[in-house]
């Protein structure tokens, strides 16, 4: 399916792993210019040259903060002295926290907001007034399903992406008419290197034995019956900011196995 966004800068932050790097290998397969920035700046790097290798699609990468507005701006300033400005902008960097409300404090409240609510905010201030003057950007923000329906031990998490969904949809009121698309990807649980990590611990902690049955339990839940995987939230950002979803903005795509169906 031809996307027609050859040619386009794209910007993925978080693209260094897991879903973000999937994004860059569809937008790179796709003919884009793909900038991949990540907290973890030597990441982003290898991650860019594994991407020009394996795609041949011209690629950069660079450490930037989501957090830090000033981060923000200067690795934008970076991409754009480069390639030029971004036309597509994939924000897909985030931390969670498995933690009951009550176990919680501000200690771990202020750093998922930092990430997960201002980083996008940070973000689309600095991106978007080029997309404006060009009338021409389209936006991806990741979520949660959880953000839609709650979910226990995922409180505040749920809480900073429900604000990311509300920033959505309200500057895609704001920037509509002026060639700007912002649009949510809400993905169930994925294999990133994230969570195969935390079910590693969790093994770890719970037993073999226990923690099959948790899997089985936890599989169940899916109508489809298996966990998704990168490329399956990939594919749906990649036709997000494609021309062919011209006419799609402020809308929340729940890409999660069945497992809510909001």
């Amino acid at each position: 399916m031809d996307l027609g966004i050859d040619g386009r800068v794209a910007l993925v932050i978080g693209g260094g792993r897991g879903i973000g790097y999937a994004v860059c290998n569809d937008l790179a397969a796709a003919g884009c210019k793909v900038a991949i920035a990540d907290i973890n700046g030597d990441g982003a790097k290898e991650s860019a040259g594994n991407l020009a290798a394996e795609t041949s699609a011209e690629t950069m990468g660079i450490g930037l903060d989501i957090s830090s507005l000033e981060s923000v701006k200067s690795g934008y300033d970076e991409v754009t002295k480069k390639f030029g400005a971004p036309e597509i902008l994939i924000i897909t960097a985030a931390i969670v926290d498995d933690k009951l409300f009550l176990e919680s404090s501000i200690d771990d409240w202020k750093p998922m907001i930092d990430i997960c609510l201002y980083g996008p905010m940070n973000v689309l201030s600095v991106a978007l007034p080029s997309m404006v003057e060009n009338k021409y950007g389209r936006v991806v923000c990741m979520a949660t399903d959880s953000a839609r329906v709650g979910q226990a031990r995922l409180s505040y998490y749920a809480a900073a992406k429900a604000g990311v969904v509300a920033l959505v949809k309200s500057v895609a009121q704001e920037v509509g008419s002026k060639g700007v698309n912002l649009n949510v990807v809400s993905p169930g649980a994925t294999n990133t290197e994230l969570r195969m990590a935390r079910e590693e611990a969790m093994k770890a902690e719970m037993g073999e034995e226990k923690y099959a049955r948790r899997v089985e339990k936890v599989l169940r839940m899916y109508p489809v019956r298996r966990i998704g995987e990168p490329e399956d939230i990939a594919s749906i950002t990649a036709f997000l900011v494609s021309e062919r979803a011209s006419w799609i903005t402020g809308q929340v795509v729940s890409v999660n196995g069945g497992f809510v169906m909001p």
